[in-house]
């Protein structure tokens, strides 16, 4: 699976000049969503990201993602894995399970986001479902944007990556872009304005 091919069909894999959640800027930006509006498609890409867990021999009862870029991704992994959906959500800056979710002491959980950058949401997720006596027992993304070692690839782990070194994060491919912090972007310095494509502050 060529997913920067796939990526680039959907319209998916952007060039710019973009300012990323993190406050740094990049010339590249992914966005999922355009990938995940084709039901077809995103059944697909869920059906090998379980092949890779099921591989691994993962036994997940739920697959829980933080909203809002997550939920789709993780639906359709929960669908393709034949286990429980539910999601976390950020109230006034702080994310929270809602809506009547659950989770039983002892529950196995998979944290599935669309694209896992350092993990900082993802993590955060794994918080609310630990809290009420979960299990941890992985991580998943469609795609890696190359901060996180990922099961698979030979990509070393960034210091920035905010994931656990003993919880396996599976995704289907890494996208290495070049980060700036907007003091030394050299976008800036060419006189563009960065914009944010992004779910968080659009």
């Amino acid at each position: 699976m060529n997913l920067e091919a796939l990526y680039k069909e959907a319209g998916a894999y952007l060039e710019g000049h973009f300012l990323l959640s993190s406050g740094n800027h990049s010339q590249f930006y992914l966005q999922s969503a355009k990938v995940l509006e084709d039901p077809k498609l995103a059944g697909d890409l869920a059906q090998a990201l379980a092949t890779q867990i099921q591989a691994a021999g993962l036994k997940v009862d739920t697959v829980c993602s933080p909203a809002l870029g997550g939920v789709l991704a993780g639906y359709e992994l929960a669908r393709a894995l034949h286990v429980r959906f539910i999601f976390t959500e950020r109230v006034n800056g702080t994310m929270q399970l809602r809506r009547g979710f659950e989770v039983k002491k002892g529950e196995r959980i998979l944290v599935c986001e669309d694209i896992i950058t350092t993990g900082g949401s993802a993590l955060e997720a794994a918080a609310c479902v630990e809290n009420q006596g979960a299990n941890v027992l992985g991580f998943a993304a469609l795609a890696n944007r190359g901060f996180c070692k990922r099961v698979g690839s030979d990509t070393p782990a960034s210091l920035t990556c905010k994931l656990p070194n003993d919880v396996p994060f599976f995704a289907l491919g890494d996208f290495t872009f070049d980060i700036y912090e907007p003091s030394s972007c050299p976008l800036c310095k060419d006189g563009s304005v960065a914009i944010k494509p992004g779910s968080r502050g659009n």
